[in-house]
């Protein structure tokens, strides 16, 4: 066990009080719950709101920030902002620290501390927020509590009742043990550190979420730290502006007024804001609106990327596999714009908690535009993964001809490939794809198809040509281009 009077870098040392103007009213408290995944955060929050959020969750792993204000059984009020544990969900997980006046750090008692756990430790230092430690899962027959303790302070966590004041409660989601000791501990730490906020004050809230809604347009998550906002207010953050056309709580029940402490969902901005912007009211910021981040030269597996909301975005760029390349990418439904881009790159189109209505499909069969769309983040990056080594579709597609690179000619700014038929034929109206060894480097256009300087439809078994292709994935010799056919999956 680590001295706990070492001066290590790790040390997580008690935090001072924050001071606030003796005119500003308390707030309540806005509280992150971090920790490793499957450690129990969701299910002890849905303990304590006395709702079903974690049984609605898909795959078993919070996919998005939640916020939602509770009252405890002293009837004061406590934000919860319930942050994504998955890998992919760092940076959310980071902006959840930095915007919380109190983290809570979920240890279950089975795993104790684990790879998350340590990153977590590692936000709470370095945003330098007032944290408490929950031992979940402690009414489990593998429940080992002092093991868990004990390596916690290995981490230079200085626990009350072993030389240091870091609070910790031990827990049960399931039979609710300890659970109000948990809240207790949250309204002691607020008011020994000042929590504060002033409703006449500057506005200082932060998107936790952001995402277009078919229905609502662009809709944004906040927490307001200070200031309030009320219907028709102006709101602008670094990147886009907008208007309060609606303000509703986390029931989505209409309100006209938000005030310091609590989480709301807002409708009116110009464009989705990313996530862990603070939003205010004041100010000429200059608005840059891009809705799609657009990367005009692609290497590797293209793909076009369409998501639910900006975290999502996020979340998912931080995890492409290397050999993926992007197109573009976008929130928002799949679009007539996203195939027929798609189809001019030789791009599959990748959606997260998005749709493809009746009419994009039958437009993206005709342009031999391959959708794929998950609900879980992890099995798009798995399949993502795959595709990129050519593992998946490879095998279900008809294999209608082959032929390999024997040579290359300049042509303006590309290459010719000179090319011989090794099998079957290659037509212009081919779906085509260049591949390296076992590899798949990508999907290809065909621009010109030449026979001995002649254009040409098709070339059969055992003929030479030269193509002319895009993207060209700096090809070499020996490379295969190969023409296939689709075959519908059951």
């Amino acid at each position: 066990m680590a001295n706990n009077n070492s001066q290590s870098t790790s040390e997580i040392k008690p935090r001072p009080a924050r001071l606030a103007s003796e005119s500003v009213a308390g707030r309540p408290p806005i509280v992150a719950v971090l920790g490793h995944v499957d450690h129990g955060k969701t299910t002890l929050l849905d303990r304590i709101r006395k709702t079903s959020v974690a049984s609605r969750e898909v795959g078993g792993i919070t996919q998005s920030i939640g916020a939602w204000s509770v009252k405890t059984p002293k009837n004061e009020t406590v934000t919860f902002i319930d942050t994504p544990g998955h890998e992919a969900f760092k940076a959310m997980r980071e902006r959840g620290a930095k915007v919380a006046d109190i983290v809570i750090l979920v240890v279950a008692a089975d795993d104790g501390v684990m790879p998350q756990t340590k990153e977590s430790l590692k936000y709470i230092n370095e945003s330098q927020t007032p944290f408490l430690v929950a031992i979940t899962k402690v009414d489990l027959p593998t429940a080992q509590i002092e093991r868990a303790k004990n390596q916690l302070m290995s981490e230079g966590i200085l626990l009350e009742g072993y030389g240091g004041d870091v609070p910790i409660i031990e827990v049960s989601a399931k039979t609710g043990q300890g659970v109000e000791d948990l809240l207790e501990m949250i309204i002691l730490m607020a008011e020994v550190n000042e929590v504060s906020g002033d409703p006449e004050g500057s506005l200082e809230a932060y998107v936790i979420e952001s995402r277009h809604d078919r229905r609502k347009g662009v809709v944004a998550s906040l927490v307001i730290k200070n200031g309030s906002i009320k219907s028709g207010d102006e709101l602008y953050t670094d990147k886009v502006r907008g208007k309060a056309r609606g303000l509703f709580d986390e029931f989505e029940k209409s309100v006209s007024k938000v005030l310091p402490g609590m989480p709301v969902e807002i409708i009116g901005f110009s464009g989705i804001p990313a996530v862990g912007s603070r939003v205010e009211k004041s100010g000429q910021a200059v608005v840059e609106e891009k809705p799609r981040s657009i990367i005009p030269k692609v290497e590797g597996f293209p793909i076009v990327l369409k998501v639910d909301s900006s975290g999502s975005l996020e979340a998912i760029l931080g995890q492409l596999p290397p050999d993926v390349g992007i197109l573009y990418c976008a929130v928002g439904d799949i679009s007539e714009s996203d195939v027929l881009n798609a189809s001019t790159a030789g791009a599959a189109i990748i959606g997260f908690n998005v749709r493809a209505g009746k009419e994009i499909e039958r437009l993206s069969e005709g342009e031999h535009v391959k959708i794929y769309t998950y609900r879980i983040i992890y099995e798009l990056l798995q399949d993502l993964d795959k595709m990129a080594k050519g593992e998946i579709e490879h095998s279900k597609d008809k294999i209608l001809g082959k032929a390999e690179i024997i040579a290359h000619f300049p042509h303006d700014k590309l290459r010719i490939a000179g090319c011989k038929l090794v099998e079957g034929r290659i037509a212009k109206s081919d779906r085509l794809r260049l591949i390296r060894g076992e590899k798949v480097l990508g999907n290809i256009r065909l621009i010109s198809l030449k026979k001995q300087k002649e254009e040409v439809d098709k070339v059969v078994g055992g003929e030479e040509f030269g193509m002319l292709f895009e993207p060209q994935f700096d090809f070499q010799v020996k490379d295969v281009i190969e023409s296939f056919q689709e075959r519908q999956s059951a």
